[in-house]
């Protein structure tokens, strides 16, 4: 459909008219309406009605276009489900490597078609088990992986050369980079022949998740560094998730999420580039990483918006020429703060609709969290019936059969209109503070992610905002459901196991490795093939990280929330 006319509008805007006159008006004064005003979830006003008149469309072929061409609006392949269906990646990772390792061969075995590693915070903040800092901490969120020889029981007769991994690791994915490329080279896979995605992303760290070791240079500089080495190195390796799933989780609205999802995007653009690469070469490997939450329409529209707006930016404001670097690709998981502890059964209805509004808006894998997660890490069964949620709507919905169904809808056009130009204001605003750095050490994305948090929560508290369970339909019985219990155990283990294998291995080449990654930090120099020496020599990331932050220093958040 083409943008239409002005006589078709008038037309239209005369049947509307005349049908509020002579039908609306009676049924509204026999059945008012349940409230005065209609908003999703991100307090965007939803009308009663949408027609022709608001134009949502506009021109088709600029606003929307073909699948698998600019702006891509539609999705990012010519046929999208119809010739593979996304990737089914589900996260996991807890206790010891062997622990998650039976949890991801289980996985595998049930269905799922990738691996996405949840990493404890001691590894993602770059302490060893057995330092002070990790107490009570080793393998309570995610996998405990200390060493390549961790790395190695992670990945035991996981064929690296047949199955995506997808890592969630930013302060420290350098290091967690590297033993993958080395547990790959003890399978006999060369690094050019790994697949997966490397989340990579420390700005949402500095923004809304907190887990970042060093300051933003430093870190944007290891960025960069990933990117050049993986440009050469590990081509078919998505150098970046760049995430804003976790701005979501903070408690962002969605065309928040897209606005500084896309900024930080911006920034690792122009680091790059200020590195000496050239866009072309490192864009297609950018990749995205989005939250979906409840508001079916609004998270669907939301992901056609992030594609369009991102293609644009990519080719106008950058200059990149392959068509691969205009490609907005992303990953999803379902929302983990949506989840309820109240009537946790339910969450299995909130995360099917919200992988519905994630394959309804095009994404290229997904995740499924599974109903207990408000209460505890997944059981193995919570966790099978995740996945089984994805493979109903693959199989049995219908949905995947044609590319991009919502398309031509004059509420979702209207809705991906609008989460585009709020996004593009948060981008031009971020852009006159002097980039995302300065914004966040100004606090900004962070203030306007509190005051969304804030207005949903009371909105919450004072019933205007219904959840199900908490605020309305209530039960006056607690219910019951298995949950998984961690082995306290797992720390005592795993630092007998640094123990042992600080006396095994080869200290001298060790200290030689660390003394080199200290000397590349001080130059220009990539520091990948240094950081991938000390892997292979097994030293440790809390020995790695002590090294860079000698040389980096450590960032401690330093401004004021207004």
């Amino acid at each position: 459909m083409l943008k239409a006319d002005a006589s078709v509008n008038s037309t239209v805007s005369s049947a509307v008219a005349a049908w509020e006159a002579d039908v609306l008006a009676g049924t509204l004064a026999k059945t008012p309406e349940r409230a005065s005003s209609f908003v999703t979830a991100g307090d965007a006003p939803v009308e009663r009605l949408y027609t022709p008149t608001d134009d949502a469309a506009g021109d088709y072929l600029e606003k929307l276009g073909f699948p698998g061409e600019y702006p891509f609006t539609r999705g990012v392949q010519p046929t999208m489900y119809r010739g593979r269906l996304w990737t089914m990646r589900q996260y996991a990772g807890f206790a010891t490597a062997e622990e998650s390792n039976r949890r991801y061969r289980f996985l595998l075995a049930q269905g799922g078609t990738g691996l996405s590693v949840a990493f404890d915070l001691p590894t993602q903040i770059g302490y060893d088990s057995d330092a002070p800092e990790a107490c009570g901490e080793v393998g309570r969120v995610g996998v405990a992986i200390d060493s390549l020889a961790d790395m190695e029981t992670l990945f035991d007769s996981i064929p690296l050369d047949k199955v995506s991994t997808s890592m969630t690791i930013n302060a420290t994915s350098s290091i967690l980079l590297a033993m993958y490329i080395a547990v790959a080279e003890r399978q006999g896979v060369p690094a050019a022949k790994l697949t997966g995605t490397l989340q990579n992303d420390i700005l949402k760290e500095y923004i809304a998740r907190g887990t970042y070791r060093f300051p933003p240079g430093p870190s944007l500089r290891l960025t960069s560094d990933i990117f050049a080495y993986c440009t050469r190195n590990v081509p078919k390796f998505n150098t970046i998730s760049i995430s804003g799933y976790h701005i979501r989780e903070a408690g962002s609205t969605a065309a928040q999420e897209v606005g500084f999802t896309l900024a930080d995007a911006v920034c690792y653009v122009e680091t790059a580039i200020r590195a000496g690469l050239a866009i072309d070469d490192f864009a297609p490997r950018l990749a995205f990483f989005f939250a979906a939450h409840t508001d079916l329409f609004e998270e669907a529209a939301k992901f056609r918006a992030a594609r369009r707006l991102y293609a644009r930016i990519m080719r106008e404001r950058f200059g990149a020429k392959d068509p691969r670097s205009w490609m907005l690709r992303f990953h999803t998981q379902t929302g983990g703060v949506t989840l309820t502890a109240q009537q946790p059964e339910n969450n299995v209805v909130r995360v099917a609709l919200q992988a519905l509004a994630a394959v309804l808006g095009g994404t290229q894998s997904l995740h499924t969290n599974g109903k207990d997660e408000a209460l505890a890490l997944p059981t193995e069964a919570a966790a099978q019936l995740a996945l089984r949620t994805q493979q109903v709507i693959a199989c049995e919905s219908g949905v995947a059969s044609t590319v991009d169904p919502l398309a031509g809808s004059y509420y979702v056009e209207q809705l991906t209109d609008r989460i585009q130009r709020e996004a593009e204001a948060y981008i031009a605003a971020i852009d006159g503070m002097g980039g995302m750095v300065a914004a966040i050490e100004q606090g900004y994305p962070q203030r306007e992610i509190e005051r969304s948090a804030y207005a949903f929560n009371r909105a919450v508290d004072d019933g205007t905002r219904q959840i199900v369970g908490v605020n309305c339909f209530q039960s006056s019985e607690g219910e019951s459901i298995p949950l998984f219990r961690h082995d306290e155990e797992t720390g005592r283990r795993q630092a007998a196991r640094l123990t042992d294998l600080r006396s095994r291995r080869d200290n001298t080449a060790v200290d030689a490795a660390l003394h080199d990654i200290a000397a590349t930090a001080r130059t220009s120099e990539n520091l990948m093939p240094a950081i991938l020496t000390a892997v292979r020599a097994y030293a440790t990331v809390g020995e790695i990280c002590t090294v860079l932050a000698a040389e980096f220093g450590e960032y401690a958040e330093s401004f004021h929330s207004a």
